[in-house]
């Protein structure tokens, strides 16, 4: 059925220029919505904030199954988008509230390897609800979910429990005004644009491995959909993994007597040259090596990103940390938008262009933005 209406029963290439326009509609709405909702986290707080982002993003969810067009479909992706992109600033002022610089990364990385499992548990559940239920089933069940999650984020007592550090070791934002710092002064910030670049450059990577590896199991190893669910499963285990340890390696770096920049300049390089290797995907031919390689780069990138929604935390208070985040998120949506237009383009002949993009960026982006970043307050 969605095939169908995307064209792809008649014209492949066409098929992949509006699955493309579709993602791209997320994309950009999820960066719009970024430099909104880090604002609107910083102002009304992050247990108002993120119920509402909640709210949106469920009913964006069940709003797919009345979908019968490409444009119905990129009108619900472009909402859920909108309700997707109060997540991360939310979770990451969270973080900074409750977290010393030195357990930042490693709590990221926990909360950040919950979207690498969903990835993981997708493949089993929604193929399944799918081919016994039907296409819409499959929103209806996860706009569902959204909204259970809902009520139990709004019975979560937030606002009335109080962080707990160790002995020594103070709030992070014991000593910080309370007021988040003007728009004007942060969107002119050096340490904002060292994020938000390093997001623009990356970002992408991953929705590139979100949304196109089934596609590229399938035309290449002719995996249909009752067998996507191991290779992605694999995959997104080590992303999940990934994740954890690359929160933990910046930490266990730190504790042993660095400084927090040195201790996540150290995991991103760990991570990035983890990420290379992708490069070769395009030339194994067994599945199990594209399987192996793809599972090692997504592990770098979560663990990458483990480290680098860390870094608006060390550098600025807590009260403005949402909305960094949030600009972040914007050039990240932005520039992954592009790519995700490339992509489509490049697919069907040059995707060996796009693999070795995906390979090299981090490297890039790490002595470009990170490797001489502002110092942690």
């Amino acid at each position: 059925m969605l095939k169908h209406l995307l064209g792809g029963d008649h014209d492949l290439a066409l098929y992949n220029r509006r699955y493309s326009d579709i993602v791209i509609c997320f994309i950009v709405a999820y960066g719009l919505g970024f430099l909104v909702a880090g604002r609107v986290v910083d102002r009304i707080g992050v247990k108002k904030g993120y119920a509402l982002s909640i709210a949106v993003w469920a009913l964006a969810s069940i709003s797919h199954a009345f979908a019968r067009s490409t444009v119905g479909f990129g009108i619900a992706r472009f909402a859920l988008g909108l309700g997707e992109s109060g997540n991360f600033p939310a979770a990451l002022k969270a973080t900074a509230d409750w977290f010393p610089a030195e357990e930042r990364a490693l709590a990221t990385g926990i909360f950040n390897s919950g979207t690498s499992a969903g990835s993981l548990i997708a493949p089993l559940f929604i193929p399944w609800v799918a081919l016994r239920y039907g296409w819409q089933a499959v929103f209806l069940t996860t706009g569902s979910l959204g909204l259970m999650w809902l009520v139990g984020w709004l019975l979560f007592p937030y606002n009335r429990l109080e962080p707990r550090y160790g002995s020594g070791v103070a709030a992070p934002s014991a000593s910080l005004p309370a007021a988040p710092a003007s728009f004007k002064s942060l969107i002119g910030s050096r340490g904002t644009w060292n994020f938000a670049l390093s997001k623009g450059l990356t970002d992408p990577i991953w929705w590139f491995y979100l949304f196109w590896l089934p596609k590229f199991f399938n035309e290449r190893f002719h995996v249909n959909m009752s067998q996507l669910g191991v290779p992605l499963i694999i995959v997104y285990i080590g992303a999940t993994a990934g994740s954890i340890a690359g929160g933990w390696l910046a930490g266990f770096y730190i504790r042993r007597g660095h400084s927090v920049r040195g201790g996540r300049r150290f995991a991103m390089l760990v991570c990035a040259l983890g990420a290379a290797p992708v490069i070769l995907v395009a030339f194994v031919h067994p599945l199990w090596q594209a399987i192996a390689l793809l599972c090692l780069a997504s592990a770098a990138h979560q663990g990458w990103s483990s480290n680098l929604l860390s870094t608006p935390s060390d550098i600025f208070p807590s009260s403005s940390v949402g909305t960094v985040v949030g600009i972040g998120g914007a050039v990240g949506g932005a520039c992954s938008a592009l790519f995700t237009s490339l992509v489509g383009i490049l697919w069907t002949n040059h995707a060996l262009l796009i693999f070795y993009a995906a390979g090299t960026a981090y490297l890039i982006t790490l002595f470009a933005f990170q490797w001489r970043a502002p110092a942690p307050r």
